[in-house]
């Protein structure tokens, strides 16, 4: 039965519950529209319910086919709520209320990570906003650098920032913010059915989103090398043009996770410890992101030899 006929029995229908409806909107069972006629708006009505009746469920089977996935409800990303004050008392976060030394330092950090990726025209498959933070062995601050880095970047008036645990091993980031473990950016990789949306946090940080690692994975280095981890971070990179990510990793020198993502980001800052770092590890670790174009580096726990901002801000 094609859509008019629909119509015709649905008119018919109206008539006998006794719905007074126009002559010319009453048909026979047949196509009898004349050329040049408009039908009446209870004739527009009952041919729109039939061709909804007849072509959504055709709609929603070509959509399904099209994305190889069953017909969902995207969910609202969860939010949390971080504990600014612990975190500020444990050293974890600089002076976020107030101005301070350390604070600054941050701000001149994150100056030349800004330029770079604002800056225009942007090509296509540039992953500038893409900024991993890293360190050639473990305990050289560099989570505690990517915590700070992406706090200081989501001040910034015309920026958001979401800042990922990739440290899939250790799951760094999510114990220091004093969170608990959940599904993440592995899980997203590992089941088609959930998206980026189900697993990303919102914080009470202005601007700030955070991404877990997810679930433990021993494959988590082909994960992370994988077409679908490519897809993603071009997303990540190209979705939003006013959003920077800020992966922390895991360390270059002990790890294959790190030297997969520092191949497809767009910068690198590599956390050093002043006075710990051997310099021929250190070489090795910089030749491990030597393909990468844009690479910085942070020293990191120095001895303070410059001027104090604290004392000029009060």
């Amino acid at each position: 039965m094609n859509i008019i006929e629909l119509a015709t029995q649905r008119l018919q229908e109206l008539s006998q519950t006794g719905v007074e409806m126009p002559p010319s909107a009453v048909g026979t069972g047949k196509s009898e529209q004349r050329i040049g006629t408009i039908p009446t708006s209870s004739h527009q009505t009952a041919i729109r319910q039939a061709a909804h009746h007849e072509s959504e469920p055709a709609r929603l089977r070509a959509a399904d086919a099209a994305d190889g996935k069953s017909h969902r409800i995207s969910r609202q990303s969860e939010t949390v709520t971080l504990d600014i004050e612990r975190l500020e008392q444990a050293g974890v976060l600089v002076a976020t209320r107030s101005r301070s030394t350390m604070a600054e330092e941050f701000r001149h950090i994150k100056r030349p990570l800004l330029a770079n990726a604002r800056k225009l025209p942007r090509t296509a498959g540039d992953r500038s906003p893409l900024i991993m933070v890293t360190s050639a062995l473990p305990g050289e601050g560099k989570t505690f650098c990517s915590i700070n880095l992406a706090v200081s970047l989501a001040i910034e008036v015309d920026m958001s920032v979401l800042l990922v645990d990739a440290d899939v091993v250790r799951c760094s980031l999510m114990r220091t913010l004093g969170l608990q473990p959940r599904k993440g950016l592995l899980d997203v990789l590992t089941d088609s059915t959930l998206d980026l949306s189900d697993v990303l946090l919102k914080t009470n940080v202005p601007k700030l989103s955070v991404l877990p690692a997810g679930t433990g994975n021993v494959r988590s280095t082909e994960l992370l090398a994988s077409d679908a981890m490519d897809q993603l971070l071009g997303e990540l990179a190209s979705r939003y043009p006013d959003r920077l990510v800020v992966f922390d990793t895991t360390p270059l020198l002990l790890t294959s996770e790190a030297k997969v993502l520092a191949s497809r980001m767009g910068q690198v800052v590599v956390v050093v410890e002043e006075s710990k770092t051997p310099y021929p590890l250190l070489e090795q670790a910089f030749a491990a992101v030597e393909d990468c174009l844009v690479v910085m580096s942070i020293l990191n726990k120095g001895r303070k030899t410059g001027p104090d901002y604290g004392s000029y801000y009060g």
